[in-house]
This record gives C-alpha cells, sequence and structure tokens, in this order.
C-alpha cells in the first residue's frame, strides 16, 4: 500500500540578519541555509498494517506524511500510494486516502456536521448507498447522534476528534493517516477512539499510519513502529522485536509495611534502581535480566521487609524509545 524509496526533503530557508539595515541587505543579495527535514528514507508497508510512525518534534514525520499525501514534493527518491506517485496523481490519490490532523479540521466550522459530511459526500463522490451506509454505522460507533445538527465550532475538543474520525474513513479509504488523533483529550474519549480505530482496521482491512507521542496510542493501535529522528529512521520493526531486543529491564512494584530503613546488599546495588515514596509504602525496582533474577530481589525483600503486594512488569514503550534515541541504534 505503501512505498518508500530514498525519500528526502531540503528546505531552503532565508537567512535574516537583524535591524533596518539587514532587511535592506536581505533585499539585495540572500544568504541561505539548507534544512534537511528527511533524509534518504525507505520502507513498506502492507495492506491491513497498523504502524507508528513517531519521534521527536521536529524529526520529520510531519513532513513524510505530508509527501505521503501528496502536499509536497520530495527533493529526491520516491514514494508509491497503492501504486500512484501521490503528488502527481493529487486527486486520485486524494479519494482513496482519509486524515485526521489534530490541530487542524476538514470539517466546516459555521456548519452542521451532517451538513459536512454531505458535502464530503459530493467531493469524494460517495455513492449513496454506501454514504448512508457507513454515516449510520459511524454514528453509532462514535456516537454522534446528537451532535450531528450541531455547527462544529460549538463542539467540544472530544466531540469535534470523533467527527473527524468519522469524516476521515466516510469514503471507505484504503489507507488513512492519522497526526495526534488523541492529543488534548481525556482518557475516556482516548480510548473510545482507539477500539474505534482498531475495529475500523480489523473489519474494513484499512491500513494505518499513525503519528503521536501517546505512546499507549501505540502500543493499544499498532502492530508495528518506524522511529525517525533528525529525518533519519533509527528502528523499523514490530513491537514484539522492540521488546525483546530493548526491553531488557523488568520492574516490581513493592507495597510493604511502615519501615525506617531500604538497603540492599552492594552485590545487588549496582545491577539495580530503586525508587522510594515512603508515605505509600512503595519501593518500585528496576532491574536488567541478564544481571540480576528478579526472584533473587522478591527473595530478599520479602525476608527483611513485611511485603503485602508486589507486581512484575515489563518496562514502558515510552522508556524504550528514550534508550533508542539515547542509544542512537
Amino acid at each position: 500500500m505503501i512505498e518508500v524509496s530514498s525519500l528526502s526533503k531540503a528546505y531552503k530557508i532565508v537567512k535574516k540578519k537583524p535591524g533596518l539595515s539587514g532587511a535592506i541587505k536581505g533585499l539585495i543579495s540572500r544568504e541561505y541555509t539548507i534544512k534537511q527535514a528527511v533524509n534518504d528514507i525507505s520502507f513498506t508497508i502492507q495492506q491491513g498494517e497498523t504502524v507508528g510512525y513517531i519521534g521527536a518534534n521536529g524529526a520529520g514525520k510531519s513532513t513524510t506524511i505530508k509527501m505521503l499525501c501528496g502536499i509536497l514534493h520530495p527533493t529526491s527518491g520516491e514514494v508509491k500510494i497503492n501504486g500512484r506517485v501521490p503528488y502527481a496523481s493529487r486527486k486520485e490519490n486524494a479519494r482513496k486516502i482519509g486524515a485526521v490532523f489534530g490541530q487542524r479540521t476538514q470539517l466546516f466550522w459555521d456548519i452542521a456536521v451532517k451538513e459536512s459530511y454531505d458535502l464530503l459526500k459530493h467531493i469524494y463522490r460517495i455513492p449513496d448507498q454506501e454514504y448512508e451506509a457507513n454515516l449510520a454505522y459511524f454514528t453509532e460507533k462514535l456516537q454522534l447522534e446528537g451532535l450531528l445538527d450541531i455547527p462544529v465550532r460549538q463542539l467540544s475538543l472530544g466531540q469535534k476528534m470523533r467527527c473527524e474520525l468519522a469524516a476521515a474513513f466516510l469514503h471507505s479509504p484504503s489507507i488513512v493517516f492519522l497526526d495526534e488523533p488523541t492529543i488534548g483529550l481525556d482518557v475516556s474519549v482516548k480510548n473510545h477512539i482507539r477500539a474505534f480505530i482498531k475495529e475500523m482496521n480489523e473489519t474494513k482491512k484499512t491500513t494505518i499510519l499513525l503519528t503521536t507521542h501517546d505512546m499507549q496510542d501505540i502500543e493499544e493501535i499498532c502492530n508495528r513502529i518506524i522511529i525517525i529522528d533528525e529525518g533519519s529512521i533509527l528502528y523499523d520493526g514490530d513491537l514484539a522485536s522492540i521488546k525483546r531486543n530493548f526491553g531488557h529491564k523488568r520492574v516490581i512494584q513493592f507495597e510493604v509495611d511502615a519501615y525506617d530503613t531500604l538497603a540492599f546488599p552492594v552485590s545487588m546495588q549496582e545491577k539495580i534502581e530503586v525508587v522510594e515514596n515512603k508515605s505509600a509504602n512503595a519501593i518500585t525496582v528496576t532491574f536488567k535480566q541478564d544481571e540480576i533474577a528478579s526472584s533473587e530481589i522478591v527473595g530478599y525483600m520479602m525476608n527483611h521487609y513485611q511485603v503485602r503486594d508486589l507486581t512484575v512488569n515489563e518496562v514502558k514503550i515510552e522508556t524504550i524509545v528514550k534508550e533508542i534515541y539515547e542509544r542512537g541504534v
């Protein structure tokens, strides 16, 4: 569905000098710097995949998405969306893709949501039967019943985002680009949106490319992640592999009775990281599996403290991503 080969995008930025004299000099002769937003990246995404495309601000995520949508022309390299070159066939490409941008809307601000959907029906040339079936389905799944007659500007952020999702899937696109779809939303709305995206992928085999800073979105929606930094890909693989290759740490959380001091043997101290929360009588121990066994830590705690409860967890995906950034692997 998506083929990217040696794709690069560079921006030519004017160097502005301060003051009036600098502005006058800029009219006569200009100096430029080159910003390499995307640098020789390659990847493929198959039909029905859900891929997280993640990176820090300025890493090149949005520039990549804009090239995939056909908004930007690459400086070099090739990109195909379902066999089409998106920037060469913008109208044909747009009919087959959907997009949600967390900070922008594709709905019409001053008219009712239903009227926006009617306009999108004509823009995308959706057959009447397909339009009515999709709208009824999305109204039920996203709980839009009371929102369709309200102008978009009067909706809350969570309500607007649910309406945006319905608009993105309304014409049954084969690929949907989601750029920060849960930004600023409360937990219940986030869960609702994640469940909807997963259902659309499972039932309609829609290919999903998701950019987000919320790692919970990645863990719940995606089966593969691509990590980009300074325009280059650092990692491309499935979540199971990244946890297997980088998630070598474990976390044990102990709930204990009140205690005075916490002391581990010197032989253990250099192999573990300990965080205490005395007000809650909680102790968190982080360790590497290949350096010390969890049974050794649990055994020591059980023998020296009154342990009421304990949980053993894998390290969170955001911690793994942070480690990949630090290592540059």
